[in-house]
C-alpha cells in the first residue's frame, strides 16, 4: 500500500535529513570543499530540529502502519539529538581540521547517524527499530575508524564492530521469539498479546533475557560494557564525543519504545533484569574509573555507572521513573558534551589531551577552561547546585517510591565512592603545580563560546532545573499509552 502524504509529512525531519546527507556527500564527491561541507551539516541539523519543531503535533501521530510513531517524547529527544549533534560537529571541527579528517565522508556518516537516532526515537515496530539502530551502528563502526593511520583506532572499530554484531543478533534473536509467541511485530499488538497470556512463559523469558542484553550493549551497561573504555579510548577524541552523547538519548528512547509500549504486561520479568544491571553498571563503572589515568577511559566507565542510574529509573516501570530516566539521560548528554568536549578543544595537531596530566595546573593557564571543566566534574559527581545532582535526586526519589529503598541506597554509595575520581580532576586543575601547555594559543572562538555556554546551562539547570523537568514529565505522561 502507498502510504498517505500525511506521512511523509510526518517523518518531514528524517527525510530533510536524509536529503541533507545526500548533498553532503555530493559536494565532498564534486567539490571536496570543507567549509561547505561543514555548513551544510550544520545547516541540515538545524533544519531538522526546526521541523521536529513545526510538525509535532503534541500528540502521539502513527504513521506507515503504525512503523512510526511521532509523539511529544520522541519530539523533545530529537530535538536534543539535534542540538547535540551541532553541539558535537561545532566542538570537533578544528580537531579534525588538524588531523584532515573534516571531511564530506566524516560528515556524511556523522548525519546519517543521526538520522538512525531519529528513526529509532520515533520506531514503533520491531523492523523499525532494528533498522535504527543499524543505521545507527553502521555508521559509528565507520567513524572510529576514520583515522586510517592509527593502529589503535582501527583496533576501537574491530571491536566494536564485533561486539556490536553479537549484541545486534542477540536483539534480532529475541524479537524472532517474541514474534514467535505473538505472531506480531507491532509493540502495540505485542502488547495486547501479553495483556491476554502466551502459549509459554519460558519462551517469553528467553526472549526478554535476549531484548535485555542487546539493550545494555546499545546502552553500555555491565556486564555489556566491555566495547565502551576501548573504543572510547580507541577513537579520535572528536568520534568519541560524539559517540558518548547524542547515541544516549536515542538509546533510551529505544528500552522506552520496547519496554514500557511493547513489554509493559511482562514488567516484573525484565524489572529484574535491569535492578541487576543497574548494581553491575554503578559497581563496575564507579570501581574501575578509580584506577584510570587516562581521561577518556575514565569518563568511558564513568558513563557505563550514569546508565546505571538510568535503568534505575526505567525499572521502576513508573512515570516518575520514566520522567526522571528521562531527564537524567537529557542532562548526562550535556555533561558528556562538556567533558568529551573539553578533551577535544585542549588537543592540538599531533597531540591528544587525554592523560589526566595533561589537566595537572589548567587553572594557572586558562582559568575559564579549569572552571568550565570544574563544572562538568562537579555535575557528574551529582553536587549541588549543578544539574546532575538532581538527575540524581529524581531518580532516588523514584526508587524510594516504588519501594526499593536498598537500591536507593546503593545507588548512593556507589555515587560516593565515583566522586573521588571527579574531584581528582578539579584538584589536579586546582591544586597541582601546571604541566606542559596543551591549549593551543590560537583556537575556534565558536568552540570557546560554546564550551562556556555549556558550563552556565549546566549550572543555570542545577539553579533552575524545573521547566526541564516539567517537560521530561509531561512528554513522558502525554506519549505513555
Amino acid at each position: 500500500m502507498t502510504p498517505p502524504s500525511s506521512d511523509f509529512v510526518t517523518a518531514l525531519p528524517e527525510l530533510s535529513l536524509l536529503a541533507v546527507a545526500s548533498v553532503v556527500l555530493l559536494v565532498e564527491a564534486y567539490n571536496q570543499s570543507k567549509a561547505a561541507a561543514y555548513l551544510l551539516t550544520l545547516f541540515g541539523l538545524l533544519l531538522t530540529g526546526g521541523l521536529v519543531v513545526l510538525t509535532g503535533s503534541g500528540v502521539p501521530t502513527l504513521a506507515f502502519n503504525g512503523l512510526y510513531v511521532d509523539d511529544p517524547m520522541g519530539e523533545v529527544l530529537k530535538l536534543m539529538t539535534c542540538l547535540a549533534a551541532i553541539v558535537a560537529v561545532i566542538y570537533s571541527r578544528q580537531f579534525l581540521d588538524d588531523r584532515k579528517m573534516l571531511s564530506g565522508d566524516y560528515l556524511g556518516l556523522l548525519l546519517f547517524a543521526v538520522l538512525g537516532m531519529l528513526v529509532m526515537i520515533s520506531a514503533d515496530h520491531f523492523l523499525s527499530l532494528y533498522l535504527g539502530l543499524e543505521l545507527l551502528s553502521l555508521a559509528l563502526y565507520a567513524m572510529v575508524a576514520m583515522e586510517r593511520n592509527s593502529v589503535r583506532a582501527s583496533e576501537a572499530a574491530m571491536k566494536y564492530f564485533v561486539l556490536g554484531a553479537l549484541a545486534s543478533g542477540l536483539l534480532l534473536y529475541g524479537m524472532s521469539l517474541l514474534y514467535g509467541l505473538t505472531g506480531s511485530l507491532d509493540l502495540v499488538n505485542i502488547s495486547n498479546a501479553l495483556h491476554t497470556g502466551v502459549k509459554s512463559e519460558v519462551v517469553l523469558v528467553f526472549g526478554l533475557v535476549f531484548i535485555v542484553a542487546g539493550l545494555g550493549f546499545k546502552l553500555g551497561a555491565a556486564p555489556f560494557h566491555m566495547w565502551a573504555p576501548d573504543v572510547y579510548h580507541g577513537a579520535p577524541a572528536a568520534v568519541t564525543l560524539f559517540v558518548g552523547s547524542a547515541p544516549k538519548l536515542a538509546a533510551f528512547a529505544f528500552a522506552m519504545r520496547l519496554l514500557e509500549n511493547g513489554l509493559q504486561p511482562a514488567h516484573d520479568d525484565w524489572q529484574q533484569m535491569l535492578a541487576v544491571m543497574a548494581v553491575a553498571s554503578l559497581a563496575i563503572g564507579n570501581l574501575a574509573a578509580i584506577m584510570q589515568t587516562n581521561i577518556k577511559r575514565m569518563l568511558a566507565y564513568s558513563t557505563i555507572s550514569h546508565m546505571g542510574f538510568l535503568l534505575l529509573g526505567m525499572m521502576t516501570g513508573s512515570l516518575a521513573g520514566y520522567s526522571s530516566a528521562m531527564f537524567y539521560a537529557v542532562t548526562y548528554v550535556l555533561m558528556s558534551l562538556g567533558g568529551f568536549g573539553m578533551v577535544t578543544y585542549l588537543s592540538r595537531a599531533g597531540v591528544e589531551a587525554e592523560n589526566l596530566d595533561d589537566f595537572r595546573g589548567l587553572n594557572a593557564r586558562h582559568p575559564w577552561l579549569a572552571a568550565v571543566m570544574a563544572m562538568v566534574m562537579l555535575s557528574m559527581a551529582g553536587l549541588p547546585p549543578f544539574v546532575g545532582f538532581y538527575a540524581k535526586l529524581l531518580v532516588l526519589q523514584a526508587l524510594i517510591g516504588a519501594g526499593w529503598i536498598v537500591l536507593a541506597v546503593t545507588a548512593v554509595i556507589f555515587s560516593l565512592i565515583g566522586a573521588f575520581y571527579y574531584l581528582r580532576v578539579v584538584k589536579l586543575m586546582y591544586f597541582d603545580e601546571p604541566g606542559v601547555e596543551v591549549c593551543p594559543v590560537s583556537h575556534a572562538g565558536d568552540a570557546a563560546i560554546l564550551l562556556a555556554v555549556n558550563g552556565v546551562a549546566i549550572l543555570v539547570l542545577g539553579i533552575l532545573p524545573q521547566s526541564l523537568m516539567t517537560v521530561c514529565a509531561l512528554s513522558v505522561q502525554m506519549s505513555l499509552r
